[in-house]
């Protein structure tokens, strides 16, 4: 089974050159979000998702080639032109003055900082472990935080889309993996959306532990008031609107470079070690 890319959703945007075209009030929110640290965090990701499927896949091949591959795959600049316009083709006849209000305050700012720093953390497998752990303590122990982090989850959908996101990206690395002609994976597509559906009940468990430990130690420092004033703007037309905006473009590139991965890892399935 192809390990699943999660992605989260509370964390994201900014703007840089060569990319589309994107009006000044755009750039304001993808800089208010901090697109920059949002991928920076991705791309290392990637990177470490890369090593492991390395050594799932081929563990007795790839070298300094597969890493070289990896690094071009998960392009940083090219990652921040795609969440870009996929956001802008989604937001840009929108109202974002409320999101903008809400990302500039105090609050806002707060809480973008908390989310890169726990993303950052979760890079120690224990720390990661450790915050599954905690939430499970805590909805044993009936802590009064657990509704309001649920409240949150729900509110932004997190753990479906988050599934549906994983599932699109092993289906783009399969595709990826035939279009490379891969041994053993000339598949049809009915055979390809057959596995990557069997796989559906461990990526929701994975996903929502995941999920679960992240927001519990994401927003740990905050208020009990501020959780709640997070997940009422999330509620909102505009906070809604930035949630799907969020999930379009960061499912676009996922798709993308999944299927990029398909193709690269081919070759070494195929006994071609470069």
């Amino acid at each position: 089974m192809i390990r699943s890319l999660i992605l989260t959703a509370t964390l994201v945007l900014w703007a840089i050159p060569g990319a589309a075209e994107v009006s000044p009030r755009l750039q304001s929110l993808f800089k208010a979000i901090d697109l920059p640290g949002t991928i920076d965090i991705m791309r290392q990701e990637g990177l470490n998702y890369g090593d492991s499927l390395r050594d799932e896949m081929f563990p007795n091949s790839g070298g300094v080639g597969w890493k070289n591959s990896v690094d071009k795959i998960y392009d940083k600049n090219w990652m921040n032109d795609i969440v870009q316009g996929e956001m802008a083709k989604s937001l840009e006849e929108g109202d974002i003055d409320p999101i903008l209000a809400f990302f500039q305050s105090d609050l806002g700012k707060r809480i973008i900082g908390l989310e890169l720093s726990a993303r950052r953390a979760l890079f120690d497998k224990d720390v990661e472990e450790a915050s599954k752990q905690r939430f499970k303590d805590m909805s044993q122990e009936l802590d009064p935080r657990v509704p309001l982090l649920e409240a949150f989850v729900e509110a932004n959908n997190l753990i479906d889309e988050n599934v549906a996101g994983a599932m699109n990206s092993n289906l783009a690395f399969y595709r990826g993996l035939r279009e490379g002609g891969a041994k053993g994976f000339d598949l049809s597509e009915a055979q390809m959306l057959d596995d990557v559906w069997s796989q559906e009940v461990q990526i929701r468990v994975d996903t929502s532990e995941w999920v679960y430990g992240y927001v519990s130690m994401a927003y740990t420092p905050l208020k009990d008031e501020d959780i709640q004033a997070y997940v009422d703007f999330s509620l909102t037309a505009p906070g809604q609107a930035l949630n799907k905006a969020l999930f379009g473009a960061f499912d676009a590139m996922f798709v993308e470079i999944s299927q990029k991965l398909g193709k690269a890892a081919s070759r070494y399935l195929s006994g071609e070690d470069i």
